[in-house]
């Protein structure tokens, strides 16, 4: 066989073996409803509706995509969602639904609002998204039968309208937290007044018999006074905290709990205070 015929081979063989990728690439379009094409946006009908570009608002108040519907599914396919011209002043949320059901925020990069995705009602789904340098929270889910899972949280914190206080994954309810990475969590305070600010990983408030597995928190920092938690969760109980790995910088706690009926199993805990406070504490590797 000639050096031209092999050349000529090795084409066609690479082309079949791209055909199923481009395929797919080409299919990802395929379900959406329609298409987000400029920002703000406001969805009123229910369905998938889809990013097919990079976009990006300097809004500074409400959310650059708006839900106004039950059962609505945004797919950002891969692509930014981007408010950080706005600047540490802003409130506006990159994705946000209130009193909404059902909704699901799936494969965005949202980058530089107050937060990353506002959900509030019940039964919604975050799943493996990138949220990076938003300014108080990344996440922030309210109702019961919500999962926030398989997502990327980076570099929260910075913002100016509400001093003192950031965290990775904001939830409140019933809400299971699972498979997460929270890297980078530090508020600011310029105020001299107000000497003590808050760094969480991941808060959980009024959940009962929720999970929070195998998620991974790392970062946390103060500027001065104040008190930082890996875990923290707010008037819940019988919550399952279970193989996360938590590390710290020496002070702070790393497991919060509000009381014993919640239970922290094969947890690892690096660089606390306080590895695990007030929860049932079984079998978890803790390191000061």
């Amino acid at each position: 066989m000639s050096i031209h015929h092999l050349f000529a081979r090795g084409v066609l063989l690479a082309a079949l073996s791209l055909s199923p990728m481009m395929a797919k690439a080409a299919q990802s379009f395929e379900s959406c409803t329609g298409f987000i094409d400029s920002l703000p946006a406001t969805i009123s009908t229910q369905g998938v509706w889809c990013l097919r570009k990079d976009l990006s608002t300097a809004i500074t108040g409400a959310a650059a995509i708006q839900i106004n519907a039950n059962n609505v599914t945004i797919d950002c396919n891969h692509f930014k969602l981007g408010g950080l011209s706005a600047g540490a002043g802003a409130d506006a949320s990159g994705i946000a639904a209130t009193n909404k059901h059902n909704i699901t925020v799936r494969h965005c990069h949202v980058r530089g609002f107050y937060s990353g995705v506002f959900l509030s009602g019940g039964g919604h789904v975050v799943e493996n998204n990138r949220f990076d340098r938003n300014t108080s929270a990344g996440v922030d889910v309210s109702g019961d039968r919500s999962v926030v899972r398989h997502n990327l949280i980076l570099d929260t914190g910075g913002s100016s309208l509400f001093e003192g206080e950031a965290t990775g994954i904001r939830t409140m309810g019933e809400v299971d937290v699972l498979d997460n990475t929270v890297s980078g969590v530090s508020p600011i305070n310029s105020n001299s007044d107000f000497s003590w600010s808050y760094a969480t990983g991941i808060y959980a408030a009024h959940n009962t018999s929720g999970s929070i597995n195998n998620n991974r928190v790392r970062g946390l920092r103060l500027p001065g006074m104040g008190a930082m938690f890996g875990i923290a969760i707010v008037q819940g109980s019988r919550v399952a905290v279970r193989n996360n790995d938590i590390s710290g910088l020496g002070s702070g706690t790393g497991i919060d709990c509000s009381d014993d009926t919640s239970i922290a199993v094969a947890n690892v805990i690096n660089g606390f205070t306080v590895p695990i406070a007030v929860c049932a504490d079984n079998e978890n590797f803790s390191n000061p």
